[in-house]
């Protein structure tokens, strides 16, 4: 079993190819993978609970880790309980943890 850590900094209201990264974690989660996807710069506007959003709305379904990075939320003035249930804030210090435990990155 491998480890991803896919990071999703763009904004699905404004690129159509974010579905891919959502995609992609749910085939690597289906495959017996330990995945991770955090959402970072606009690509936490679809964490707040009240966004439309189906393929969030999915891979928080499927078992994979979905995270946002703290400093974008702040940015963006959105609150920590306002966020999807199940979409946990983490410090970007999460990136470094992955990498040196061995994860493989993949950035969007």
């Amino acid at each position: 079993m491998s480890s991803y850590l896919l990071i999703e900094s763009r904004d699905p209201y404004e690129s159509a190819d974010t579905v891919h990264i959502s995609e992609l974690a749910a085939s690597l989660r289906r495959a017996g993978n330990d995945v991770s996807v955090l959402l970072i710069n606009n690509g936490v506007l679809p964490a707040r609970r009240d966004s439309e959003g189906a393929h969030l709305n999915a891979l928080l379904q499927s078992n994979v880790n979905v995270l946002a990075d703290d400093f974008s939320l702040r940015e963006r003035a959105i609150d920590l309980a306002a966020l999807k249930q199940g979409i946990e804030a983490v410090a970007i210090d999460y990136v470094i943890d992955k990498l040196i435990g061995g994860a493989k990155v993949i950035w969007h």
